[in-house]
């Protein structure tokens, strides 16, 4: 219950987020450089998927890397995806028309499709069930393909265990360091290709971690 009620909280900061983030922000622009930011990513960590492969966008927000991948099948999914469409000017599902849209929390996904790639960018700190979750990005992967899952990586051990008592970081359920985050990966039988640093902080770093499942 505890988990499930910061679930909550931090679903209920993050649209007021995003109204506060994009509020003098004109739409175009703002498209614009968020579609150069996926192209930056994609070709900082080197994943590339070829037209017409299937592309899972989990946690996509209101302008995930779905918007980056024109020639991909893309399913993606947020519990937001409503909240998006009603409150932010900025989200049209109609501008992306190679992409589907799940406005559910990902525990409550489900497909018998396996993908190509499946990214999971700036949203695993989000979920209410860290473990399934894991589960399902890992299931959803086919074996050989690509898994992509960005972080916020706590540096400190003593404010990691503050973080977790206090809701020290509201919009983050999880509180976790990177050697905790390689290994939901890693004890899930994938081969941990990469982890790329992006950004440095005090209290967090912010990792890309591209891994194959096996």
């Amino acid at each position: 219950m505890k988990n499930e009620l910061r679930w909550k909280i931090a679903q209920a900061a993050e649209i007021r987020w995003w109204q506060r983030y994009l509020n003098k922000k004109p739409k175009t622009d703002y498209l614009k450089w968020k579609e150069q930011y996926w192209q930056d990513l994609l070709s900082r960590i080197d994943v590339h998927p070829q037209a017409g492969e299937r592309v899972l966008d989990v946690g996509c927000g209101p302008a995930g890397v779905f918007m980056s991948l024109p020639d991909n099948e893309v399913d993606a999914v947020d519990p937001l995806l409503n909240s998006y469409a009603d409150k932010l000017a900025h989200f049209d599902q109609a501008d992306y028309p190679n992409t589907t849209f799940h406005a559910l929390p990902f525990e409550a996904y489900h497909t018998d499709n396996q993908y190509d790639t499946v990214f999971c960018l700036n949203a695993i700190n989000h979920v209410a069930d860290l473990s399934l979750c894991f589960d399902k990005l890992v299931h959803l992967t086919k074996p050989g393909g690509t898994l992509v899952v960005s972080i916020d990586a706590h540096n400190h051990n003593f404010f990691k265990k503050i973080f977790r008592l206090l809701p020290g970081d509201i919009l983050h359920p999880h509180q976790y360091d990177l050697s905790e985050y390689q290994a939901m990966l890693t004890s899930r039988n994938c081969t941990l290709n990469d982890s790329i640093l992006f950004n440095e902080h005090f209290f967090f770093n912010y990792y890309v971690l591209v891994a194959r499942p096996e």
